[in-house]
């Protein structure tokens, strides 16, 4: 079958879909990749075949052109995060967001996010899927121009998650507050704009181009807390692009080898400024002591801003994450794609240090599995993390907890067993069909 693949046009939402992509290669499939100019050399150079769909910027220029045109934050409530606490509630029980919290959280958010990711590449996507028939399309999760040009040509398609899923949850508690609404105010701004490109070829709106007919899920069931029939489970396998391990892995570490990364060792999207080196300094002066290796990633000019680097520390650039945390008693990071994935993977215990959108509800998640802790970045010092690390490292029962997720990962469906049930479902969908022309 012919399998048309589209990412979130970011570089680690590339790599979350090229072991799935690689199985359905090697199964005998003919596979494409669609991506932003700037993305086609990590399409390529993962052995993939690319398609440039959308404008010819750089990522440079994206996130300038991006932050330029950003919404402004809302008056009331501060920003869109504030106010959403049941959205982050792991509980079956939890309440739903309410009209004025979804409405806001939708308007200055999710749509105007969407809509500057997918807007530029639709009708070269469309175009070409209108031209290749492709049998099934997946798409990362916000890559919503997948959903529309599976349903132009009447393909299959999947929805690919990165991390816990709180969009659908988001939209869920949207389409409960929009039914509670007088029928001249329920508004819906994404529905409305899918439909227009959906129309534009022929098609009708359906919730599928929302969350896909299928959701393939790489995170443990325990990061699943809205369990749903339409989720494919898929082991996390990692990917970190190009990389040559250091010499100095190939060496049993000296005492427990600890790994921080905050994320800002790789050049892809905005810079995180998480942490400032002076907190960066703050935490080393408190854990220099520790009877630990302390690997930590950072750009080379944040390196030559240290004060004082411990003697138990190493200073990198970057390490691949599938190399170093086989190696790791703990680590330290941000909670990005491969970051968390990797330490799920490996049964490494983690302190999970991050502001970024979707972190409260993967903490949640996460503080109830009882593999890891978590801080808010504001909270972080250097007594702080050092009291974190010393629990990590000495708490059996969390790494109890961190080797029994590994488990449930290693036996989760491997990306070739998940790349047979996807032929399955192509074939009973379209068993009654009639066969595209090619």
């Amino acid at each position: 079958m012919r399998v048309l693949i589209v990412p979130f046009p970011w570089k680690t939402h590339l790599f979350n879909l090229v072991p799935l992509a690689w199985s359905l290669q090697t199964a005998g499939h003919e596979v494409r990749v669609a991506g932003w100019p700037d993305l086609l050399d990590a399409v390529t150079g993962a052995g993939l075949t690319g398609l440039s769909v959308g404008p010819g910027e750089t990522a440079e220029e994206r996130k300038r052109r991006d932050q330029r045109k950003a919404a402004p934050a809302p008056a009331a409530g501060g920003s869109p995060q504030g106010g959403l606490g049941p959205l982050f509630d792991v509980r079956p029980d939890r309440e739903r967001l309410g009209w004025e919290q979804v409405t806001r959280l939708f308007d200055t958010l999710v749509l105007p996010q969407a809509r500057r990711s997918n807007d530029s590449m639709m009708e070269d996507l469309v175009e070409f899927a209108l031209e290749w028939r492709p049998d099934l399309v997946l798409w990362g999760a916000k890559a919503f121009a997948g959903g529309v040009a599976a349903a132009a040509v009447g393909a299959v398609h999947a929805r690919v998650l990165y991390s816990v899923d709180v969009y659908t949850r988001m939209r869920e508690d949207y389409l409960h507050a929009k039914a509670l609404q007088p029928p001249e105010e329920r508004v819906d701004g994404l529905r409305d704009w899918l439909a227009g490109w959906a129309g534009k070829y022929g098609c009708e709106f359906s919730e599928d181009l929302v969350n896909g007919q299928f959701t393939i899920d790489p995170l443990p069931e325990a990061f699943r807390p809205d369990p749903r029939p339409t989720t494919l489970p898929v082991q996390f396998i990692p990917y970190n692009g190009p990389a040559v391990v250091p010499r100095w892995l190939a060496e049993p570490p000296r005492a427990p080898r600890v790994l921080m990364t905050f994320g800002d060792s790789v050049n892809d999207g905005p810079v995180r400024h998480l942490l400032p080196v002076e907190r960066i300094q703050d935490i080393l002066d408190s854990v220099g002591d520790l009877e630990m290796e302390l690997v930590l990633t950072l750009p080379r000019d944040s390196q030559r801003r240290l004060r004082d680097v411990p003697a138990n520390t190493r200073l990198v650039e970057s390490v691949p994450l599938s190399e170093v945390l086989p190696t790791c008693a703990a680590m330290v990071h941000h909670g990005g794609t491969w970051s968390f994935g990797c330490a799920l993977r490996y049964g490494v215990p983690q302190l999970l240090v991050s502001r970024a959108f979707d972190i409260p509800l993967k903490r949640q998640c996460l503080d109830r599995t009882g593999a890891g802790l978590s801080m808010e970045p504001a909270e972080v010092d250097g007594p702080g993390v050092r009291a974190a690390l010393v629990r990590l490292l000495e708490d059996g029962t969390i790494r109890a907890n961190a080797q029994r997720l590994r488990q449930e990962v290693l036996a989760t469906p491997s990306p070739n067993e998940l790349a047979r049930t996807l032929e399955e479902l192509v074939a009973a969908r379209r068993a009654d069909a009639v066969p595209a022309t090619r």
